[in-house]
């Protein structure tokens, strides 16, 4: 299981200051991607997310939760997985 944490671009500059952050030295960078690359490239809008009113039952619910902070995102997590797995287009 990944560990994620959140961090303010205040908190990602300190880590950076004091070395805590890891880098990939062979990843490319943007102006080593070439003329093909952007002439491909396209703008795509992240959607915006839905609120919405969820009724679980009180066990599903209780699983999630015990499994500490971000509960929620497990559970929308669990949910694209089902529809990636479902989606034949």
């Amino acid at each position: 299981m990944t560990n994620i944490k959140r961090a303010s671009l205040d908190d990602l500059e300190k880590m950076d200051r004091g070395g805590k952050l890891s880098r990939n030295s062979g990843s490319l960078k943007g102006e080593e991607l070439g003329p093909d690359f952007w002439a491909n490239a396209r703008l795509v809008k992240p959607k915006e997310p839905r609120s919405v009113h969820l009724k679980l039952d009180p066990d599903v619910f209780e699983f999630f939760k015990s499994q500490g902070k971000g509960h929620l995102t497990r559970m929308q997590d669990v949910l694209k997985a089902y529809v990636k797995a479902h989606n034949h287009s």
